[in-house]
């Protein structure tokens, strides 16, 4: 009993210690990114006139970001009317899966021939071939084989073609591609492929003993236990035979609200909802959803008010600072990032959630609350993770195969982005940094503990992996996204310098007050449930 009281004082008097840290952290690391963006403001690109702080700029250097941003007013009012009619047309003449399939086909066709045009005729086409193979392999041992050969063939040859142009068909079409639209169609087609690939696999599965054991999920998901319906049980249970035709297949495929970014949402929780709206969020939920949203956004914009993170990068002004600005402006463009896709992401669920179907959450946990690569991955694009494991990563083997699998896995992710040698190292990258977590978290499950020290030993040598796996995450997210295979040598070289050495060794220090921080976090919320 006194050593348990004696753990509980010391947890206590860390937990104080790691606040402190954490506190006197982000305090110097806020001052000097205000000091770094006053300095140097007129040598970077992309900055304009800011609207939410007087005399500020605005940093709009991410082109994802500003279009989002620009077109934001317009996507409102569009979906606005979208979710009035849809809603309007289910209640008024009580439609079900059928009738909602045709709604959304209309509305959503609507919507791609402004942002795609003619273009819609190529979505059409492989959408149609895709269906016929489907029908025709699904129940052969010949279909994965098939199926994927497919996919993948037209996931690459839209990128190598850049979405094609009617010329190549004949000279008589080439009139077509004066009316190409606003949108590169080829790129929303990622996730059209993905769409595709649920649907084939959810029709292949339909026909086979489902191994979803509804029972046993009741007694342990608090949602279906309440007398609702989760997402996972949605998914799992599958969908009448009947579900399975074009008109709902094309709906799913082009479903307007999830059409430009998803979140990503299997066939059968689609198809379930179109019959049967989500009933996990009430109005008032999604009222609050959406209130937080606008809160989401207006500190993004103070932070891109204040903070020229992004800039930097793009402009390659921060390779000639020191290392710990080089530390500081890596950090805030992984921050920039994460709140970005949160934005993009919440956007679209929230007009889905209106619309009565329900998605999984992109990024439900915060970039600065994830210390190992499996949570990471897990919790930034949460739904395409659970696309992923479903999928590719299950049909694969699974955990009986997991060291070859996670290879094929990112490898298959860095494509989907597109096809750049900078998205393969990333994934490489990431598979490589997988391998020593994979190795410490089996000895780790092997390892009983069985006193207070072993625990100690345990808790402190998980913190300092904590701190060496962040370190991989910022490097490989780096490499992937902002400087490519060619900045590796440089960002090492910054680091392992007579400058760089104490701002890496300060680095992993915080990262490992950081981690041990999480794991409070952690031990809170498993001692309130």
């Amino acid at each position: 009993m006194n050593l348990l009281n004696s753990s509980s004082g010391n947890r206590r008097r860390e937990l104080g210690f790691l606040i402190l840290y954490a506190a006197a952290f982000y305090a110097f690391i806020i001052h000097r990114s205000l000091q770094l963006s006053r300095d140097h403001y007129l040598k970077l690109f992309g900055l304009r006139p800011g609207w939410l702080l007087p005399h500020r700029l605005n940093d709009v250097s991410d082109a994802q970001w500003r279009n989002f941003q620009g077109n934001l007013p317009v996507l409102t009012v569009v979906f606005t009317l979208f979710t009035l009619i849809a809603n309007l047309l289910r209640t008024s003449f009580h439609l079900k899966a059928r009738g909602m399939s045709i709604i959304w086909i209309l509305i959503s066709f609507t919507y791609l021939s402004y942002l795609h045009g003619a273009c819609i005729i190529f979505i059409l086409s492989i959408a149609s071939v895709n269906f016929l193979l489907v029908k025709i392999f699904a129940r052969t041992k010949y279909f994965s084989f098939v199926f994927w050969i497919f996919n993948i063939f037209f996931l690459l040859c839209n990128r190598v073609y850049e979405g094609y142009s009617f010329s190549m068909i004949g000279q008589q079409w080439a009139y077509l591609d004066n009316f190409r639209g606003t949108f590169r169609w080829h790129i929303c087609f990622n996730f059209v492929v993905l769409r595709m690939i649920s649907f084939g696999y959810d029709y292949h599965w339909a026909h086979r003993d489902s191994r979803f054991d509804h029972k046993k999920h009741i007694q342990r998901c608090d949602i279906c236990k309440s007398g609702k319906t989760c997402y996972q049980s949605l998914q799992e249970r599958g969908v009448q035979n009947d579900k399975f035709s074009f008109m709902t297949y094309l709906s799913y495929l082009v479903y307007a609200p999830l059409y430009l970014a998803g979140p990503i949402v299997s066939f059968n929780a689609f198809a379930s909802q179109l019959d049967v709206p989500q009933n996990n969020l009430s109005a008032r939920d999604i009222a609050w959803y959406g209130l937080r949203w606008v809160f989401s956004l207006l500190l993004m914009e103070l932070m891109t008010h204040l903070f020229y993170y992004n800039a930097f990068a793009i402009s390659g002004l921060w390779k000639e600072l020191h290392p710990m600005d080089v530390f500081i402006i890596g950090y805030g463009v992984l921050i920039f990032m994460w709140l970005k896709f949160f934005l993009i992401w919440r956007y679209f669920r929230f007009w889905s959630l209106i619309c009565g179907i329900e998605v999984p959450e992109n990024m439900p946990r915060c970039i600065n609350n994830c210390y190992n690569l499996e949570t990471f991955w897990k919790n930034w694009h949460a739904s395409y993770n659970k696309w992923l494991v479903r999928y590719l990563y299950i049909p694969l083997g699974g955990t009986r195969r997991k060291l070859l699998n996670v290879w094929v896995v990112f490898t298959f992710v860095a494509i989907w982005h597109d096809l750049e040698w900078k998205l393969l190292s990333w994934a490489w990258l990431t598979c490589l940094f997988f391998i020593p977590e994979m190795i410490l978290k089996s000895a780790v499950n092997a390892f009983q503990v069985e006193s207070t020290h072993g625990e100690f030993v345990v808790r402190e040598l998980s913190a300092v992996a904590g701190a060496i796996t962040i370190t991989c995450l910022m490097v490989a997210n780096l490499v992937g996204f902002v400087i490519g295979p060619s900045g590796i040598s440089w960002l090492i070289s910054q680091f392992l310098n007579r400058e760089g050495l104490p701002v890496l060794a300060g680095m992993l220090l915080t990262f490992y007050v950081g981690t041990k921080l999480m794991f409070h976090i952690r031990d809170a919320k498993q001692s309130s449930s």
